[in-house]
């Protein structure tokens, strides 16, 4: 497994094997992973001929207020599963080489980007968009993988290939769950004991309000949500930042029940916030 540290080097190892008429499969990550992360990159190689892995953590798509300068870091620990499933190279850039001084050219992320995680955290995806599309042009990928746990991640830089005419397939991979039912994040690292029995409420609110919408009993979203933010609410240690009911392409909200919809939260259990959603879709 080859670790590449310069964007130069990273462009001509791509290509390289575009030379060689071989696909390439892309992961992008902050590092500190996990099995969910780990599921996606188990994908890319079981899809494409290489496939590569990006560890950077993307000060600019943190607040100032934000957890950047604590964010989990493992690269040793990283470096092992990931020369465990076979990954041919991964991309390991400092903030210099992302960022060089007077660096000022930034993705501009209007409309969707700035509702749910948005509307909280200015910025944050112009930050996510920025370093999406410096990866992308430095990995060149046929295909790049993300998780659904970051769904509206995943409709922001759908909506950027399109809009940007980007020649990548994008993959959005299903949310990885520990036994009780949280979505794999490496923020949970954050939480104690404590912490991490209440988080387990996400997701029974989510499976809550999917049974609701299912069972045809509330054709009013404001009423389903209703009972969600209660349920979220019944646990001391849940702060909610948002709950919405969705559309799956555009993020529109949905005043009446109609499926496919999009349940999407963001809770704070203590002081780390957390996010999930899950996809109700008619059987």
């Amino acid at each position: 497994m080859q670790v590449i540290t310069t964007g130069k080097e990273m462009q001509a190892f791509s290509r390289k094997i575009r030379t060689e008429g071989k696909s390439i499969g892309f992961v992008p990550t902050m590092g500190a992973l996990h099995e969910g992360h780990l599921s996606i990159v188990s994908r890319s190689v079981e899809e494409n001929d290489i496939t590569l892995v990006s560890i950077f953590i993307n000060p600019t798509q943190f607040g100032p207020n934000e957890d950047f300068n604590k964010y989990p870091k493992d690269h040793k620990g990283d470096m092992e599963k990931l020369l465990s499933l076979n990954v041919d190279a991964v991309f390991l850039p400092d903030v210099a080489e992302m960022y060089p001084q007077g660096y000022s050219t930034f993705v501009y992320v209007g409309g969707i980007g700035g509702i749910l995680c948005g509307a909280s955290r200015p910025d944050h995806f112009n930050g996510v968009a920025t370093v999406v599309t410096k990866l992308f042009n430095t990995v060149m990928p046929d295909r790049a993988y993300f998780g659904q746990k970051d769904y509206q991640q995943t409709v922001v830089i759908s909506k950027m290939v399109r809009e940007l005419c980007f020649d990548i397939d994008i993959v959005v991979c299903p949310v990885v769950r520990e036994a009780d039912g949280l979505a794999m994040s490496s923020r949970n690292a954050y939480l104690n004991e404590e912490e991490r029995k209440a988080a387990s409420i996400l997701s029974k609110a989510l499976e809550y309000g999917k049974e609701l919408i299912m069972s045809g009993r509330e054709q009013q979203t404001s009423l389903i949500k209703s009972k969600i933010t209660a349920l979220i609410q019944s646990e001391p240690l849940a702060s909610i930042d948002y709950v919405e009911i969705v559309g799956p392409q555009y993020l529109e909200v949905v005043k009446e029940v109609k499926t496919p919809a999009v349940i999407v939260l963001a809770v704070k259990i203590g002081n780390t916030r957390l996010i999930d959603n899950i996809i109700v879709e008619s059987n």
